[in-house]
């Protein structure tokens, strides 16, 4: 079994009956449901978690509050002990093996193969998608500053930690209203920033005035994080009480989740646009089941707002299908 430091030898084992792409929450619980069930398995993992620049993760039974970091560093020890192989690499390239190349026993069994960045090639006979996305901040210098600390995403994985404090809202689509109300459960200190979120309609406006968030329709030009807070500039000409800034004790931001899903766009599949404008995934069918014959997607490269556990759970429950879908092609 080889090191996530090290290239394997050329003696290593190259051939799996899973390749599981990416080493975070899904990953991981794809790939020890998988090996609990006697499959072989490589976790193809660069490192880079999402949530890496938060200091805690939270709503995860047993594991409340503990370090994103420490969680996969647990997780992939459990993998281990069951045999899963690890490669830090990322993979470069995907494709359908050939079934015509090779032995005629072997193109039918281990259909993909996988070219790593370290040079290892690859062949499985299904893949597990799981590289999650890329949250992409609305251009606002300074915002990215703060990403993971004072500028969040989710109140279910943060707000608790902002309770009664000052926090703005700043709206990037009409899914920034929504979020501005869940915040609203947690400080009667909210104010909403419009940005370039539309205008609200009647509903919205109702929502607002009912739960007390102050509205602001105006632009943020820059946030800059200082000993009292993150102080958010507006545009030119805009103002609160006479003023052109603002001070907020934290900041709440709707970012466009991309997922990572180059790979399986070389496979065929067909990436799509989220309903609520909030950022694209793979669609997947029962136990992240994709359209591309052989291919499964978890976390949140195919749910955008899936939280720690849901990506967890989507992990198991697509190891074990996969497991299955092997069991019924050996059958004939």
């Amino acid at each position: 079994m080889s090191d996530a430091r090290d290239s394997p030898p050329e003696s290593a084992q190259t051939t799996f009956d899973v390749a599981v792409i990416g080493g975070g929450a899904g990953g991981l619980a794809a790939s020890i449901a998988l090996a609990r069930s006697l499959r072989s398995v490589i976790v193809i993992d660069a490192g880079q978690l999402r949530n890496s620049s938060s200091a805690h993760a939270h709503n995860l039974l047993g594991h409340e509050g503990i370090r994103p970091q420490d969680l996969v560093a647990k997780g992939r020890t459990e993998a281990e002990e069951y045999g899963v192989t690890f490669i830090e690499a990322t993979v470069t390239t995907v494709h359908t093996r050939d079934p015509d190349a090779g032995p005629a026993e072997e193109a039918p069994q281990y259909r993909f193969e996988l070219s790593t960045s370290v040079g290892v090639e690859v062949a499985a006979r299904r893949i597990i998608i799981a590289t999650g996305l890329s949250d992409e901040l609305p251009n606002v210098p300074g915002l990215a500053d703060g990403w993971g600390d004072t500028v969040l995403h989710c109140p279910y994985c943060h707000g608790y930690e902002v309770r009664g404090q000052r926090i703005g809202v700043i709206g990037t689509t009409a899914m920034s209203y929504h979020q501005a109300m869940l915040f609203s459960q947690l400080s009667d200190q909210v104010s909403f920033i419009r940005h370039n979120a539309p205008a609200p309609d009647s509903e919205q406006e109702a929502m607002l005035e009912t739960l007390g968030i102050e509205y602001i329709d105006s632009t943020v030009t820059e946030a800059a994080r200082t000993e009292s807070g993150t102080v958010v500039s507006l545009a030119a000409g805009d103002s609160v009480d006479g003023a052109n800034a603002l001070t907020f004790d934290a900041l709440a931001v709707g970012a466009y989740a991309r997922a990572n899903a180059d790979l399986f766009s070389q496979l065929g599949g067909e990436v799509v646009a989220h309903p609520s404008g909030m950022g694209t995934y793979i669609p997947t069918q029962m136990a992240g089941q994709t359209d591309v014959p052989g291919v499964w997607a978890v976390g949140n490269a195919a749910d955008v707002s899936a939280m720690v556990v849901a990506s967890t759970a989507s992990g198991v429950l697509a190891g074990a299908h996969v497991n299955a879908d092997l069991i019924m092609e050996s059958l004939g």
